[in-house]
């Protein structure tokens, strides 16, 4: 295999590609990085739900801040920590370990003579096969933190949050927002790996012009992050109405999707809170990308991106 941990690690040390602790090494990465990195941009996903629940309070970013900060102090921009770091951690465990695995499995049904000209159909399966579970697990957390930012008298965070929403809406109250979430966020994945795929590969070929192997690792790591920033960018432009339609849901402004589309307007649903999801994903997506590879990096695997190894 042309990678099997080339970055100096002992050969017991070695993690085989492919392997169980592979893929158990891709998930840990994807948990840190994705957990850590939503942490870090809680305030402005705080500003973002309420800009999307209550246009009318919270108009633009530098007004929401300001009502945010004058009603709740600043301990009110971390409302929602919790769920950040924990539901986004789970959830990108899963998405990008689940990837790894789903885009091996599908380059092996392909076959090593047709994997090369049915890249970006394997992409768009990989990311959304991964996508559709680490949504599951994302659900409960994220139902329970769009509330405790929203509704003041909810719950504090996590731990009196989950047990409330059980006992007055049940099991059906974590997962009432998974079809909007599966609407926002397949799109979003799928267009986000693919586009991460093919800009890897453009950047090697016509900018870089060189092999990844032939690449230092700052070469490499500074395709990653040039990658993610546009993998994020293009996939929040898509992923933006179903955004507000999630948080319509799960702040009780409507009881269906249909209802919270017309409640919304077609114009904002496409256009509230996109500035901010910009401002917010692109960086987020950079610094995800960013610390994951530098943990596979340690990890002895190289940077990710390209299928020319996956059907040796």
């Amino acid at each position: 295999m042309i990678y099997q941990c080339i970055y100096g690690c002992s050969e017991a040390e070695r993690i085989r590609m492919f392997s169980p602790r592979y893929y158990a090494a891709c998930a840990l990465g994807g948990m840190f990085s994705a957990g850590t990195t939503h942490l870090l941009t809680t305030p402005l996903d705080m500003l973002k739900v309420n800009m999307q629940v209550n246009p009318a309070k919270y108009r633009n970013i530098c007004s929401g801040l300001g009502v945010i900060l004058r009603e709740q102090g600043p301990a009110g921009l971390w409302k929602g920590w919790g769920g950040k770091l924990f539901g986004y951690g789970v959830q990108g465990g899963c998405r990008f370990g689940l990837y790894e695995y789903f885009k091996k499995f599908y380059c092996d049904a392909a076959g090593p003579d047709k994997v090369k000209h049915q890249k970006t159909l394997i992409f768009l399966a990989s990311s959304a096969s991964a996508q559709l579970i680490a949504d599951v697990a994302l659900c409960p957390f994220e139902a329970v933190k769009v509330q405790v930012q929203t509704q003041p008298r909810f719950a504090k965070g996590l731990v009196d949050g989950f047990p409330k929403l059980y006992s007055t809406e049940g099991c059906s109250g974590f997962y009432k927002g998974i079809v909007p979430l599966w609407c926002r966020n397949l799109p979003f994945a799928m267009m986000m790996f693919s586009t991460f795929e093919h800009t890897v590969d453009f950047l090697y070929q016509n900018v870089v012009q060189k092999q990844k192997i032939e690449c230092s690792i700052m070469q490499q790591l500074g395709v990653t992050c040039t990658a993610g920033y546009m993998a994020g960018t293009v996939g929040t432009v898509l992923a933006t109405p179903a955004d507000n339609i999630v948080s319509c849901l799960y702040n009780k402004k409507a009881n269906t999707i249909i209802q919270a589309v017309k409640n919304i307007g077609a114009v904002n649903l496409f256009t509230r809170s996109l500035p901010i999801r910009v401002a917010l994903v692109g960086p987020v997506m950079t610094m995800q990308w960013f610390s994951y590879d530098m943990i596979k990096v340690f990890s002895g695997l190289p940077t990710s991106g390209g299928i020319d190894y996956y059907n040796e």
